[in-house]
C-alpha cells in the first residue's frame, strides 16, 4: 500500500498500539493512523497516552511523533491514541475540495498543470499553471463549478495502481515532486472524484470521472462532506502560475456573509435590484468618464482663455519674441501642458503658465528659439524647486513663491 495508513483509513481517529521507541519527546509506534505532514497537508493533532502530539514527520519513511513533553511511558508499552477529529476532518474536506477545484480547472482552463497545494489554518491554496488568464470572472466560474461538485454528491475513492500504468493516462494529475507520499515501490495512490451521483450511493469508479490525481493525503468519501466552500481570490507566485485561494467550513461561511453584506449594501446605495448592480455600476462608470472628459475640455478652454488674456511682453531688443505670462489658478499642470503642446503657437513665442494645485507649478512652452528648459531654470534658480522637459515644453514645481511672484519676477 503506497501512502500513509491515515490516508487509507481517514475515518479512524482512535486506536491502540505498541510503542516501538522513545527518544526524548519523539515517539515511534508499531502502527499509526496519525497523518505525517506531507504534500502540502499539515500533520494531525491529538494525543498519545495522555500527552499532546505537536507534530508528525516522515523520517526515512517512518512516522516520528513529536510530543509536547517527554512521555512517562517507555518502549514496549501499549498506548491509546486519539486523533483530533475536527482538525482531521477539516484537512479531509480541504484536500478533497482542492481536487474538486482542479477538476473545475480541467473544464475551464487550457494547458492546465499542477504547481502545488497547501492547507492553512484559515484558507487553502492551489497553484495552477495555465495559458488561460485567471481573472475575477474566471474565479467566479471556478467557484460555481466547485460548489456544484459539492452539491452533486460525487463519490470519492482511492486505489493503488502501478506507476507505469498511471503515467500512460492523460487524465491523471501526476506530479511526483509535489506528491512524493503517494508513491511507494513502483505503485502510486490515485484519488478519484467520480461522476455526478444524485443519490450519493454509487461506489463504482466511473469511466469519465471529475478528477483523478496522484495523492497521498486524507479525503472524505463523498463531495457532499466538503460542506461550505468559497473561492477567496488569486495571486501570482511566479511566471505562468496563478495561486487560487479558497476557504472551507466556518471561514467559508464568514466570507459568504461578508460578500452578501457588501452586495446588499451596494444595491441599497445604488437603488437597484441585486441582479442590476453590475449594469448600474457600468452605467455610472460610463457617465463618470463622460463627465471627466467634459470637465477636461472645459479646463482646456479655460486655460486657452487665460492665455489669451495673459500678460503680454515684447523683448526690448526685439529678438526674444513675444512673451505671454498667466496664472491658470487651480487647473492642473497636465491640462496646461496639453494645451501648450497642441496650441502654443496661437498665443506667443514664449509662454509661462503658473498655477497652484497641491503646490505651485509652472509650465513653459516656446518656439525653441529660446529653450523652454532654460526659462524653467531661471525660475528654479530664483525660487527653488525642480523640473525638466525639452526645448519646446518644460514643467516644474515645488517653488518657494506664489504664482503672482513668479510672474512678477519674469516681467
Amino acid at each position: 500500500m503506497s501512502g500513509q495508513q491515515a490516508a487509507a483509513e481517514p475515518y479512524t481517529t482512535r486506536f491502540e498500539t505498541e510503542v516501538v521507541a522513545v527518544d526524548g519527546r519523539r515517539v515511534w509506534l508499531e502502527t499509526s493512523y496519525f497523518y505525517a505532514e506531507s504534500g502540502g497537508q499539515p500533520a494531525d493533532r491529538g494525543t498519545i497516552g495522555d500527552v499532546d502530539v505537536e507534530d508528525v514527520q516522515l523520517t526515512d519513511g517512518e512516522q516520528v511523533h513529536v510530543l509536547a513533553e517527554e512521555p512517562s511511558f517507555d518502549a514496549g508499552r501499549r498506548v491509546l491514541c486519539r486523533i483530533d477529529w475536527s482538525f482531521r476532518m477539516y484537512c479531509m474536506r480541504a484536500h478533497t475540495a482542492s481536487h474538486a477545484l482542479y477538476g473545475a480547472g480541467r473544464e475551464l482552463l487550457s494547458d492546465l498543470g499542477y504547481g502545488g497545494f497547501d492547507i492553512g489554518e484559515e484558507k487553502v491554496r492551489v497553484d495552477l499553471e495555465s495559458s488561460t488568464e485567471i481573472d475575477d470572472e474566471m474565479l467566479v466560474e471556478l467557484n460555481e463549478q466547485l460548489n456544484r461538485v459539492v452539491w452533486e454528491s460525487r463519490s470519492v475513492s482511492w486505489e493503488d495502481v502501478p506507476v507505469t500504468d498511471a503515467r500512460e493516462r492523460e487524465d491523471i494529475a501526476f506530479n511526483e515532486a509535489t506528491e512524493e507520499g503517494a508513491f511507494e515501490k513502483g505503485r502510486v495512490r490515485l484519488v478519484t472524484i467520480g461522476e455526478k451521483d444524485e443519490n450519493g450511493t454509487s461506489g463504482v469508479v466511473p469511466q469519465d470521472p471529475w478528477d483523478v490525481a496522484a495523492c497521498g493525503g486524507t479525503h472524505v468519501r463523498n463531495t457532499r462532506e466538503i460542506g461550505p466552500v468559497t473561492v477567496l481570490g488569486r495571486s501570482n507566485p511566479g511566471e505562468g502560475m496563478t495561486r487560487v485561494e479558497f476557504a472551507v467550513g466556518p471561514n467559508a461561511i464568514d466570507r459568504r456573509a461578508r460578500e452578501k453584506e457588501t452586495a446588499f449594501a451596494a444595491k441599497t446605495k445604488l437603488g437597484v435590484g441585486l441582479e442590476d448592480v453590475t449594469d448600474e455600476l457600468e452605467r455610472r462608470d460610463t457617465k463618470r468618464e463622460e463627465l471627466a472628459e467634459e470637465l477636461r475640455a472645459r479646463e482646456r478652454e479655460l486655460v486657452r482663455e487665460r492665455l489669451e488674456n495673459g500678460r503680454t511682453l515684447e523683448d526690448d531688443e526685439g529678438e526674444g519674441g513675444r512673451w505671454v505670462l498667466t496664472d491658470v489658478g487651480e487647473i492642473s499642470a497636465g491640462v496646461v501642458s496639453d494645451v501648450l503642446e497642441d496650441r502654443r503657437s496661437e498665443f506667443g513665442d514664449i509662454i509661462v503658465a503658473t498655477g497652484e494645485t497641491d503646490s505651485v507649478f509652472a509650465v513653459v512652452g516656446t518656439d525653441e528659439s529660446t529653450a523652454a528648459t532654460a526659462v524653467l531654470e531661471e525660475i528654479t534658480a530664483e525660487f527653488g524647486g525642480g523640473g525638466g522637459g525639452s526645448d519646446r515644453l518644460a514643467q516644474g514645481g515645488g517653488f518657494d513663491a506664489t504664482p503672482a511672484e513668479i510672474i512678477s519676477a519674469l516681467e
